[in-house]
């Protein structure tokens, strides 16, 4: 994968507890913010997906115990 340099300004604080996180995890900070980036892409996909789900069509109950074949004795 071809990486490019970004620029960001952070609060300093910020940027030494992740020196320090990182530093005692044994990894190195580009490792850390490509990681973080990575995941924050998938949370905010993940978001959107259930703002789709929850405008979606609604099934009752029975109708999903019935699909899950739970509607035996337990």
């Amino acid at each position: 994968m071809a990486t490019v340099e970004v620029s960001a300004q952070v609060d300093q604080t910020l940027v030494s507890a992740v020196e320090r996180y990182c530093k005692s995890h044994g990894i190195v900070i580009n490792q850390f913010v490509q990681e973080a980036l990575f995941d924050r892409l998938e949370e905010l996909e993940d978001v959107e997906h259930l703002k789709q789900i929850r405008h979606g069509p609604t099934r009752s109950l029975a109708v999903v115990i019935k699909e899950l074949k739970l509607s035996g004795d337990l």
